[in-house]
């Protein structure tokens, strides 16, 4: 089942989930929805024959992993320029994040903040704010979904919670992340990195803040600095910078 972030609905597949997307909250979607609508849209409008396309497209893999190996593997072995942590993970934060990519940051109002104990059942997954957990989860690079009521906590903290597509996580972005979890362990200003748990993730990487989400169709250290810059350490609870 997919369910609507926006409304709560469910859905059995994908497909009638983006249909009720462009009918039922066009004005709402952000950037990426967007382009998830329009091109299931294009699709059942008759774009490219399947084969055609899929001819096309294994082309073009191909060529773009030719040009990758070529260009950007090295003599090193390792998998392309980014297989170690880009070294921007240790650079001291900026006052706020860079606008090309704070632009694209989505904000949501606060559902609260109250602590309670027992599960507890958010209107949108991952959580941005809410009732939550008094237990928090702690900086770090997780296997495994943590609780979301323990991520909520540390959100109020002043966390930035980073989820991942484990089908779409390579190398060079898993030591990536977990540099900015080991350089970023403070109490109140930590980066903890999981798996999504959603089945149909809204993107490869969903970056958040207390309120703030960032979606990305791939991984950039810089995407994360920013919005780090941006967010980091300035939760509702204690703000430390």
């Amino acid at each position: 089942m997919v369910e609507c972030e926006y409304c709560g609905a469910a859905f059995d597949d994908k497909e009638a989930h983006l249909e009720h997307l462009g009918e039922e909250h066009a004005e709402e979607l952000g950037a990426i929805d967007r382009r998830r609508v329009e091109a299931a849209t294009d699709d059942e409008d008759g774009g490219l024959p399947v084969a055609g396309l899929l001819s096309g497209v294994a082309v073009l893999v191909v060529l773009v992993v030719a040009i990758w190996f070529f260009f950007l593997s090295g003599p090193s072995g390792v998998e392309g320029v980014d297989a170690e942590p880009t070294g921007m993970e240790d650079d001291p934060l900026q006052d706020s994040g860079a606008e090309e990519w704070i632009s694209q940051v989505e904000t949501f109002e606060s559902n609260g903040a109250e602590h309670r104990s027992g599960d507890i059942d958010y209107e949108r997954i991952p959580p941005l704010s809410g009732t939550h957990s008094r237990d928090w989860a702690s900086a770090g690079f997780y296997t495994e979904t943590q609780r979301m009521e323990e991520l909520v906590h540390s959100l109020e903290h002043g966390a930035v919670v980073i989820y991942y597509d484990e089908a779409a996580l390579n190398d060079s972005a898993e030591a990536s992340l977990r540099a900015w979890a080991n350089n970023k362990d403070g109490s109140w200003q930590s980066i903890i990195v999981v798996p999504n748990p959603n089945d149909d993730p809204r993107g490869d990487y969903v970056l958040t803040a207390w309120t703030h989400r960032l979606t990305l169709d791939s991984y950039n250290a810089e995407a994360v600095y920013a919005f780090a810059s941006e967010y980091l350490g300035r939760g509702p609870e204690n703000p430390v910078r």
